[in-house]
C-alpha cells in the first residue's frame, strides 16, 4: 500500500512541475502503474464531473467572448476609485465575487493592475490588497457553486448536495477573507515612513504610469453574457437548495429525481447557447480567450488525478484502518496529535485531487 501511495505522490510532484495538462497526464501514468503493475481493478472515470466541468467552461467562455468579463472589471474599477481609502478591504470582496460568480479564478488577474495602482494612489502599500486579494479568489473557488473544485466534490460526494456544500464553504470562505483583510492592513511599513520605498521614490524608480483596462466594445452585448450567466447559476443554486424543484421520473415503479449533475450540465450549455444566438456570439471566439484553455487543463487534471486518486482511495478503504489502530496503541502517548493527523488525512485524501488543478 505505501508504495502504491508513493506512486500516486510522485506522479503529482511531476505533474504539477510539468505544468498546463501534465498534472492530468501524469495520472494516466500512475494508473498505468497501479493497474498493469499492481494488478489493481480500475475504478470508472469521473465522467459527470468531467462534463459538468466542460458545460460550465463552456458558458463562462461565451461570456467572456461578448465581454462579460471586461464589462465586470469595469464594474470593479469604479468600485475601488470610488472608495480609495478602503481598497485593503473592497479589493478582497471584489475578487471573491469574480471568481464566485464566473467559477474560475483567472477572472480576477484582469483587476489585480487597478488593485495595485488604487493603493499607491492612496499611499497604501500594495502588497496589503493585493496579497488577501489574491487568497480571497481561491477561497472563492471553494465556495462557488459552479467551480471546478465544488462540481468535483459534487460528483464525488454521493448524498451530499449542492447546498450542503454551499453552507459550509461560503460563510467559512467569507469569515475568513474578511479576518484576512482586517489583519492585512497592518502588514508592514506605511509608505511615508517606509525608507526603501522614499528611495526609489527619490531615484523615480516608482511609475506614476495609470493603468488602463480593457475596453468593452458592446456595453449592451457584454452586460446581458453576465445576466444570462449569472440567471443560470442562480437557478443551479435554487435546485441544489430547493430539491422539490427537481423533476422527477417513474423508473421501475420507483419515482427518481433528476440528479445535479444533469441539471448543471443542462443549464450551463443551455446559457452558453443563448449568449451565442441572441447577442450573436462567434463560437469560435469563445474558445479563444483565457477561460477555455484553464478549463480544459482542469477538465485534463480531472480526467487523470481524479481517477487515480479514487482508485488508491479504493485500495486503502480497507487497509488503512487496520493500520491506524496499530498506530493508536504504539503511539498512545501522543494520542490526541495523532487522531488529529488521522483525521486529516482521511478529509483531505478524496480533495488532494480536487483542489490541486486550481
Amino acid at each position: 500500500m505505501l508504495l502504491q501511495l508513493l506512486i500516486v505522490l510522485i506522479a503529482i510532484i511531476i505533474g504539477a512541475r510539468l505544468g498546463g495538462i501534465g498534472l492530468g497526464v501524469m495520472g494516466g501514468i500512475g494508473l498505468a502503474f497501479l493497474i498493469f503493475v499492481f494488478g489493481l481493478q480500475p475504478t470508472a472515470p469521473p465522467i459527470d464531473v468531467m462534463l459538468m466541468i466542460v458545460a460550465v467552461i463552456s458558458a463562462a467562455s461565451c461570456m467572456q467572448a461578448a465581454g462579460g468579463l471586461d464589462y465586470m472589471v469595469k464594474l470593479a474599477e469604479k468600485v475601488l476609485r470610488k472608495n480609495p481609502s478602503h481598497v485593503t478591504i473592497l479589493s478582497p470582496i471584489v475578487t471573491y465575487l469574480f471568481t464566485f460568480i464566473a467559477g474560475t479564478g483567472h477572472v480576477a488577474y484582469s483587476v489585480l493592475p487597478v488593485i495595485a495602482e488604487v493603493a499607491r494612489e492612496t499611499k497604501i502599500r500594495p502588497e496589503r490588497p493585493l496579497g488577501i486579494a489574491i487568497i480571497a479568489s481561491q477561497q472563492a473557488i471553494t465556495a462557488s457553486p459552479i467551480s471546478a473544485a465544488t462540481v468535483a466534490l459534487l460528483g464525488l460526494l454521493p448524498g451530499v448536495t449542492l447546498f450542503d456544500i454551499m453552507v459550509i464553504t461560503v460563510p467559512a470562505t467569507l469569515v475568513g477573507v474578511l479576518v484576512g483583510a482586517f489583519c492585512s492592513m497592518k502588514v508592514g511599513k506605511e509608505l511615508l515612513d517606509d525608507p526603501e520605498y522614499q528611495r526609489r521614490v527619490k531615484e523615480g524608480l516608482i511609475g506614476d504610469d495609470s493603468v488602463k483596462t480593457a475596453d468593452v466594445a458592446n456595453a449592451n452585448k457584454a452586460k446581458w453574457s453576465v445576466i444570462i450567466f449569472l440567471m443560470a447559476t442562480l437557478l443551479i443554486v435554487l435546485f441544489g437548495s430547493i430539491s422539490e424543484m427537481r423533476p422527477t421520473f417513474m423508473v421501475e415503479g420507483k419515482a427518481v429525481m433528476m440528479d445535479m449533475p444533469a441539471i448543471i450540465e443542462i443549464l450551463m450549455l443551455s446559457a452558453a447557447a443563448l449568449i451565442l444566438l441572441f447577442l450573436r456570439i462567434d463560437g469560435i471566439e469563445a474558445v479563444k480567450g483565457s477561460v477555455f484553455p484553464a478549463g480544459m487543463q482542469a477538465v485534463i487534471a480531472i480526467f487523470g488525478i481524479a481517477w487515480m486518486g479514487e482508485l488508491l482511495l479504493k485500495v486503502t478503504s480497507n487497509s488503512l484502518p487496520a493500520l491506524l489502530k496499530v498506530l493508536f496503541r504504539v503511539c498512545h502517548g501522543c494520542l490526541g496529535w495523532l487522531c488529529l493527523s488521522c483525521l486529516f488525512f482521511f478529509t483531505v485524501r478524496r480533495l488532494l485531487c480536487v483542489l490541486l488543478f486550481r
